[in-house]
């Protein structure tokens, strides 16, 4: 047999090195080629459900495929993502959760994946949570309340969408750190709750602007101040809990990640598309309407932030030793 001339066999080797950059690249052109699923790991109308809907809508529109949003609720987005995480690594299976992902790392002892090691963010929103309180209720501002709480220890009840909720680390984390006493009540959902809010049954609450905003805006609860470091646009004449409580930053966020195994081209690729979706004029718009920011940032930076909110959030969770139900 004729072996091949030296030259000539090193252009066969050189070739064959390059073919699985090509073949990477190809897949990541051709991706997505079918439809993709979400999985929502709430109920239909929510704040992560709103968010994953507006923009799933523009990403069927930029890359030419559906995107199905399918609801899976239950055990607050971690039956959604094991789901997730049990489907093919293949880049067409994302899950859609909210900072309660952050929460459940602590919250459970027993989950069968890690949410910061496994999942890989591609797309996120952020969006303060508002501190409301029922027009009844004495205190007319942050300054008011405190000193309310502090004086009348255990007598204000606290209510939120369930323990180990977003709503509740919040409320526990400005108990920690302004020194007050309240009683929580745990509701099981949103809904319930801010129904019973807007009725008296309870006294303050934190809760989404999505779902708070046109009972602010009729007076039917009043916002006494906002849990991002900064104002929020929406509620502009409303202040943030830092300017008073120094250092208090809370934000509910929304991602939309892969199995962190998916190839990287496929990560970085939708982690573009959801940027660049996210930043359009109609969908920051909308987004805005509700009080969410966008966070176009790199898969990698989305995930060291995830990371450090579920540190953060965790060491509100031991303080309070808030136990799961």
């Amino acid at each position: 047999m004729k072996l091949p001339h030296r030259r000539q066999f090193l252009h066969l080797a050189a070739g064959a090195a390059v073919l699985p950059a090509v073949s990477r690249t190809a897949r990541a052109q051709a991706y997505p080629s079918r439809p993709v699923r979400v999985i929502v790991g709430y109920a239909p109308g929510g704040g992560t459900d709103i968010f994953t809907r507006l923009l799933c809508q523009a990403l069927t529109e930029r890359l030419g495929q559906s995107f199905i949003i399918e609801s899976r609720p239950g055990a607050a987005s971690n039956l959604a993502t094991e789901a997730v995480l049990r489907a093919p690594a293949d880049g067409y299976t994302l899950i859609a959760t909210d900072g309660a992902a952050a929460v459940n790392a602590t919250l459970y002892d027993k989950l069968s994946f890690n949410f910061v090691r496994d999942v890989a963010p591609v797309g996120m929103g952020r969006a303060p949570l508002v501190m409301l309180v029922h027009p009844s209720f004495p205190a007319k501002t942050l300054v008011e309340f405190i000193s309310y709480a502090k004086t009348n220890p255990g007598k204000i009840t606290m209510g939120s969408a369930g323990i180990g909720s977003p709503p509740h680390v919040a409320g526990e984390m400005l108990k920690l750190m302004a020194g007050m006493d309240m009683v929580h009540v745990p509701y099981r959902g949103g809904g319930p709750l801010l129904s019973d809010h807007v009725g008296g049954q309870v006294d303050v609450a934190f809760n989404g602007l999505q779902q708070t905003l046109e009972f602010i805006r009729t007076g039917r609860l009043r916002a006494l101040a906002v849990t991002s470091v900064k104002r929020s646009p929406v509620l502009p004449d409303v202040p943030a809990i830092n300017d008073f409580v120094p250092g208090y930053d809370l934000s509910t966020w929304y991602v939309l990640g892969l199995r962190k195994d998916t190839p990287a081209e496929m990560i970085d690729k939708l982690n573009r598309e959801m940027s660049a979706a996210l930043v359009d004029r109609n969908v920051a718009t909308r987004l805005a309407d509700t009080g969410v920011e966008p966070f176009p940032e790199s898969s990698a930076n989305l995930g060291k932030f995830v990371a450090a909110e579920t540190d953060k959030l965790g060491k509100v969770i031991r303080a309070a030793n808030i136990k799961p139900e």
